[in-house]
């Protein structure tokens, strides 16, 4: 079922009779007409129709439009939740970013998305488990240090180390807190640099998240994965299924053999293991914890990672299904018509900090959301720090705020001995407001079964753009004027624009955005 685009095709339409026709044994256009002649007869159903070469458009009566209403307001916070997942188990990792610097923009689009999204399957049924991987194991994380080391004994930054005013920060916090650790031997110094400048930077982004609307299930770190030989078991499990093979003094999975474009090198020849060594344990940690499916949500230089962590699953014997990539394209911010490419704080990138500073968090959550995850993005910081209906989410929050006060507004009149009858609900605008309404159970299951949160924002704004033509209209009074009395259909109104609270209300916190009572 589908709403037309067209509102002369009907308030419903739908290709069934195309698609089980045959199976009938019938035409599709046959088969319509059947559907039809039975819809016809069936309660709340004002028309339905044959059109074309087996479409089906069908017209709700009035009074049974209406019926939306009422199952919105009894549900309130749960409607449009669904038991579609059955509590299945889903390990969500997103951000993940590395403990060496603030969160940039691209982590920032995730910590955006992911957040949305695990909401989003919670609603469905799932049991969704957020997790934050700490890639504190590795180069990277001796390259931060020495950065450290640096900056506290007044040498430049190393040519492969890390800049910006905040390891300036970090580095004088650490001698703060330990004087004379900058004439510590190199070893012990680099160690205690490396300790408490990762627990500092990490705490930092933890903090950061925090503020962004954004906590985490689980913080796992890599490092765990070495020192319990995790890894070591997980390689030698494959070398003993010959899934790991031995080449030019490295050891290799064959991970062509279950469909990535190539093998890859899983230990080094100095006998130290490569990313990846970390990645098949890490997958084998979240199965042996019971999840059912593990999301992982990365960057738009990881696309090889689609293919390498399907076929680890697989070389293990495992489903690769219960592996699922999504990989996020590029954020960019522009001002004044130009683009924002360096942050104060982090000197080469624009961080979340950054974003939320100027235009907020509600903003900077909606903004990030707004786009399918597959699509680069450009957010305008003139367009989203607008007071007016031009800005997206200033667009939808206004329509929330508007029905909250209308709603305030009619406490002052004896609505409560009023029945409110639905079927005088007949204004095309009223009629589009509420099928708007009816169709937010299927965009957040559509949502859910294809991991785009953006559904869920489109939604939004066109709910907005259903509500705020039927507030405008003087003619469609929900509140009597002067001292006429509340008659059956202010009531009816009244309840539309309590349900239409609810509706946003419910998508905003999905989106973990405010719904403000008043703009």
């Amino acid at each position: 079922m589908e709403r037309p685009r067209n509102p002369e095709h009907g308030d419903y339409a739908t290709n069934l009779a195309m698609q089980v026709g045959k199976r009938a044994g019938m035409a599709p256009r046959e088969f319509a007409e059947l559907l039809a002649a039975a819809l016809g007869e069936a309660d709340g159903v004002d028309v339905a129709e044959v059109a074309g070469p087996g479409f089906l458009n069908i017209r709700l009566a009035k009074a049974a439009q209406g019926a939306i209403i009422e199952t919105i307001l009894a549900a309130g916070e749960r409607f449009g939740t669904a038991d579609a997942l059955g509590g299945r188990r889903i390990n969500l990792e997103f951000v993940s970013a590395n403990p060496t610097g603030p969160i940039h923009l691209g982590g920032t689009r995730w910590a955006a998305v992911g957040d949305a999204l695990g909401r989003i399957l919670s609603a469905q049924g799932a049991d969704v488990t957020r997790e934050y991987y700490f890639n504190d194991h590795g180069a990277q994380i001796d390259r931060f240090a020495n950065s450290l080391v640096a900056a506290a004994t007044g040498q430049p930054t190393p040519e492969d180390g890390y800049a910006g005013a905040y390891i300036n920060e970090i580095a004088e916090t650490i001698v703060r807190a330990n004087p004379g650790a900058a004439e510590l031997p190199e070893t012990e110094r680099h160690e205690l640099f490396r300790h408490e400048g990762v627990e500092l930077m990490f705490a930092h982004i933890k903090q950061t998240l925090h503020d962004f609307g954004v906590d985490f299930d689980v913080y796992f770190n890599e490092s765990s994965l070495f020192a319990s030989g995790a890894v070591e078991k997980a390689l030698d499990e494959l070398k003993a299924s010959g899934n790991l093979y031995e080449k030019d003094g490295a050891w290799w999975i064959a991970s062509t053999e279950y469909g990535d474009d190539k093998d890859r090198v899983v230990i080094k020849s100095d006998g130290k293991s490569a990313y990846i060594g970390g990645d098949i344990a890490y997958f084998q940690n979240k199965r042996s914890r019971g999840f059912d499916l593990c999301i992982y949500m990365l960057g738009a230089d990881h696309h090889g990672y689609i293919g390498r962590l399907k076929a680890a699953a697989a070389a293990f014997g495992d489903d690769p299904d219960t592996v699922e990539v999504l990989i996020g394209q590029m954020v960019n911010l522009v001002k004044d018509g130009q683009a924002v490419r360096m942050s104060k704080r982090a000197g080469t990138v624009v961080t979340l900090d950054d974003l939320v500073s100027e235009i907020g968090v509600d903003a900077a959550r909606y903004s990030l959301v707004r786009s399918s995850v597959n699509s680069s993005i450009d957010i305008d910081l003139d367009l989203w720090t607008r007071t007016d209906n031009e800005n997206p989410v200033y667009y939808v929050q206004y329509a929330h705020a508007r029905t909250n006060q209308i709603i305030g507004n009619a406490a002052a009149f004896e609505y409560g001995s009023v029945t409110p009858d639905f079927a005088l609900l007949v204004d095309d605008r009223e009629g589009e407001l509420i099928r708007t309404l009816g169709e937010y159970p299927r965009v957040l299951a559509t949502s859910a079964d294809m991991r785009e949160p953006h559904r869920v924002v489109r939604y939004l704004e066109e709910l907005a753009g259903a509500y705020h033509p039927f507030q405008s209209d003087k003619t469609l009074r929900v509140i009597p004027q002067g001292d006429e009395p509340v008659t059956p259909l202010n009531a009816a109104r009244l309840e539309l624009v309590k349900a239409t609270r609810q509706v946003l209300a419910n998508g905003l916190g999905l989106l973990g955005v405010s719904a403000p009572e008043r703009m």
